[in-house]
């Protein structure tokens, strides 16, 4: 009696909400554990006794949940943010950009660098025995699927890098984390800006060969 409970909080009256409804983090652990839990029913019922773990699999699975939250936000920033930004600079009658500063641009940034890191990670980790093929774009296009997933995998280095380099440091110094004059960040707001929509670009040709290298086609081309 008293306990606070753990996935139920009390709203009104005799109203309960679940906290996984309620609380980001609860509902990624949540969604996390129905894919494992799926995945333990689908292997066996699908798959023989003797079946073996493959953790190339889960590689595969965690790369692709990894770059989803990356990708997704590159592309909110570039999509969403940025211009709804620069409207809300131009309208000197409205609310202005303040609170997207200082609310959403601080923790969506938490998300969008480290999904670059672990996308880049688990990339390696999929990789596994194809790394160095990768790395060496199919030994210098000798191998069909080392040289497409190779691209991809650099292109991704590259917008890993920018992430990192360019896009973090500068936007330390736009949100007020890092002291800055206003013409130190004016200039970095332009070099971010400029960084994440060279990402943004780079992210669909990226995009065409992973696509292109776990299904044997480039837009309809087979390799």
């Amino acid at each position: 009696m008293g306990a606070h409970p753990l996935f139920f909080k009390p709203l009104t009256g005799e109203i309960k909400t679940m906290k996984i409804f309620t609380n980001h983090r609860y509902a990624l652990i949540t969604g996390i554990v129905l894919a494992v839990v799926l995945s333990v029913v689908l292997t066996h019922s699908l798959l023989p006794a003797d079946s073996q773990f493959n953790h190339l699999s889960l590689a595969r699975w965690v790369h692709i949940v990894c770059g989803v939250f990356w990708i997704g936000l590159l592309y909110y920033f570039n999509a969403v943010q940025t211009p709804g930004l620069a409207d809300a600079a131009a309208d000197k009658g409205g609310p202005g950009g303040a609170g997207v500063n200082k609310y959403i641009a601080p923790r969506a940034l938490f998300w969008f660098r480290w999904a670059a890191v672990a996308t880049w990670l688990t990339g390696c980790w999929y990789l596994g025995k194809n790394f160095v093929t990768a790395a060496t774009l199919g030994n210098g296009g000798q191998d069909v699927y080392g040289l497409t997933i190779g691209i991809g995998a650099w292109l991704g280095t590259l917008m890993l890098i920018n992430v990192w380099v360019l896009i973090w440091p500068n936007q330390k110094k736009v949100l007020g984390f890092t002291p800055a004059t206003d013409e130190q960040k004016a200039r970095a707001r332009r070099v971010a800006t400029l960084a994440s929509r060279t990402n943004f670009v780079l992210s669909i040709p990226m995009l065409a060969c992973m696509a292109a290298a776990g299904h044997g086609a480039t837009f309809g081309f087979a390799l």
